[in-house]
């Protein structure tokens, strides 16, 4: 039998359109319904979205009883269209997901496009049939075309926005006038003290709603703009004579998640009756894109952004929000998922603003003026390749060195002159920062690369011990316990693992390493956790949980807070916590059970910078604004 008398006999019978329907129906309630009444089931519905369109195919190709011209003809036409799509979407919905964003969604959506067109032209001659099954797959795969992602939340879940709408970072370049107004070299003085009542409603603090700069009435007619501009091209550090410049050595919060790193504020008790007495906010300004957290030494901030092809360390005053001074490198990093921007924090010590740009570009700074003392690149310097989300590894200042991670190697510069002093062990990858913790009398800098936790001698990068668990991306920091031991945790591309608590010890033979338990009740991801009294508090998912150090076994889950961040108020047993949407809450850090206790809007869209309170001021920002409310201090 002939070909065009298969077709012929085939077309005879009505198209069984019922199996293509239901596996149709099946998508849209996989892929739109499902995630947006149940929480948490993005993943669910992206698996039942491609499982329903392979249904649809399957029901095509073998249950349809279209010609077969036309079922063979309807997934070629599928194919080219997926492929022509590739060439022209947006960067940012090409590259999304690894580059598996339009792959994994359009098959279903050009299936779905396949049902939609056979069931609307089931009643059309075979000429017209065919015409408007393929419109209706070319339709679908247009789709993809006219829109844009701003990024991926912790869940996986893309912004889209129109393809012609600005982004954040191009409203704020075409604002422009945001120059630094402060005199050359601004001296950190210390933070005003809290306005008095009558002061809280001012106009100038009530009406900063908007996203514009605020700019003080008083600031001089004469300040300077000082910005400097540095190139990344030289793997020879750019040197400025001199010491440090060591005009203060203490800094109220000298970086990446506080002095120890460990996210524990001490000294601070606030009110928590926010519908009485809320956080008052003091100023608003956008920002450049960036994960980067705060440094704060009196009146001064320093954080890092990126504007159009430069990548900003900037100075900003706490009080008021008004610029001090930038300091440009002229490099760009983006990635789909996380969009541009640097992502580490930078390190204030001795003077200075030690800061590793999303490139690898590390530079040391005159904390005053933004002046360069010296320039390196950790990428030449280690040969490592960018990593897939930049690197993020905030510098560690130890006595004369700077220590940063370039993707799970460590790398010491001398802090005099930038010289790179020692290299850690090559092996491994991931996100932490460099961490300093003393165990057994033993000063020593942990890192946790990929599936190694390792631990090497600060004076010379000597491999002290190291401990393998399962392959993983290492991102969130580990965490001091009890009796020397020590908390670490993993996750991989789709979240976190858990966390083990491991004994360590030193010996007449050496160093032992030994697991004491590992637990699912806590999988931090890139949320780094707290501890205190005995438990660890942080992030389940998107979850807050807390788990026994004793064992390891959950106390209590719950609260929704997105892939958010925290800090701990050690004096209060509270977690101050900045949900993934930019709502700040107040929660308990007490073992009995989960307890919101005040919650309140700060931030608008997806939030993954660490928060920071410095006394009663308190610091949050995300990749387009940033933002200070003074909250009322508790009586002791």
């Amino acid at each position: 039998m002939s070909t065009a008398q298969t077709d012929d006999s085939t077309t005879r019978k009505p198209l069984r359109l019922w199996p293509g329907v239901i596996a149709a129906v099946l998508l849209l309630l996989f892929m739109f319904a499902v995630p947006m009444v149940i929480p948490d089931t993005f993943l669910l519905g992206m698996i039942g979205g491609l499982a329903s369109g392979v249904a649809i195919l399957v029901w095509w190709v073998l249950f349809s009883r279209a010609p077969w011209s036309e079922r063979v003809g309807a997934i070629v036409v599928m194919i080219v269209a997926l492929f022509a799509t590739s060439r022209i979407v947006h960067p940012s919905i090409a590259n999304a997901g690894m580059g598996m964003l339009l792959p994994i969604f359009g098959f279903p959506v050009l299936s779905f496009g396949l049902v939609a067109g056979t069931v609307a032209s089931r009643r059309l001659s075979s000429g017209s049939r065919r015409a408007a099954m393929v419109a209706a797959i070319v339709l679908a795969s247009s789709v993809f075309t006219v829109v844009r992602t701003g990024g991926v939340t912790g869940d996986g879940v893309s912004d889209l926005h129109w393809r012609w709408t600005k982004t954040p970072e191009q409203r704020l370049l075409a604002r422009g006038g945001d120059e630094p107004l402060a005199p050359a070299r601004a001296e950190p003085a210390a933070l005003p003290p809290a306005p008095k009542a009558a002061e809280t409603t001012d106009e100038r603090l009530a009406g900063h709603a908007s996203d514009a700069p605020m700019t003080p009435a008083s600031a001089p007619a004469t300040a300077k703009t000082h910005e400097t501009r540095v190139s990344p091209a030289s793997d020879e550090p750019t040197a400025r004579s001199g010491d440090p410049v060591g005009a203060n050595t203490d800094a109220d919060w000298p970086g990446f998640r506080g002095p120890e790193r460990d996210g524990i504020v001490h000294g601070v008790r606030i009110t928590t009756d926010w519908s009485a007495s809320p956080p008052v906010e003091m100023w608003r300004r956008s920002i450049g894109p960036g994960w980067s957290s705060f440094a704060v030494r009196g009146d001064l901030l320093y954080t890092q952004e990126q504007r159009g092809d430069d990548e900003i360390v900037g100075c900003y005053k706490v009080s008021t929000g008004e610029p001090v001074w930038r300091h440009r490198d002229a490099v760009r990093f983006w990635e789909s998922n996380g969009g541009a921007g640097p992502r580490a924090t930078p390190t204030l010590s001795d003077g200075r603003v030690y800061t590793l740009g999303a490139t690898g570009l590390v530079n040391a700074l005159d904390a005053r003026d933004g002046s360069v003392i010296w320039s390196r690149n950790a990428a030449s310097d280690t040969g490592r390749k960018v990593p897939d989300w930049g690197f993020a590894s905030s510098p560690l200042v130890i006595d004369d060195l700077v220590v940063i991670a370039a993707s799970g190697q460590l790398v010491a510069y001398d802090v005099r002159t930038g010289h790179p002093r020692w290299f850690g062990p090559p092996e491994g990858g991931g996100y932490s920062s460099p961490h300093r913790m003393m165990i057994d009398g033993v000063d020593q800098i942990l890192l946790l690369r990929g599936r190694r936790t390792t631990s090497v001698a600060p004076v010379d990068g000597t491999v002290l011990w190291e401990h393998s668990w399962q392959p993983a991306v290492s991102i969130v920091q580990p965490a001091f316990a009890a009796n020397g031991d020590v908390l670490i945790a993993a996750g991989d591309a789709m979240g976190g693992m858990g966390v083990r608590r491991i004994s360590v010890a030193h010996g007449s033979a050496g160093w032992t390493v030994e697991e004491r338990w590992t637990s699912r009740g806590l999988k931090p991801y890139f949320n780094d956790f707290v501890v205190h009294n005995g438990l660890a508090f942080g992030f389940d998912g998107n979850i807050l949980a807390c788990i026994d150090l004793e064992d390891g076994t959950r106390k209590w889950k719950g609260g929704r807070y997105g892939n958010g961040q925290l800090v701990l108020l050690a004096d209060q047993d509270l977690l101050l916590v900045l949900s993934e949407d930019g709502e700040l809450a107040l929660v308990g850090a007490t073992p009995d059970q989960f307890r919101e206790v005040a919650r309140f809007p700060v931030l608008d869209g997806k939030t993954w910078n660490h928060p920071v309170l410095v006394r009663d001021v308190l610091l949050v920002r995300n990749d387009h604004e940033m933002v200070a409310f003074r909250v009322s201090v508790a009586n002791r």
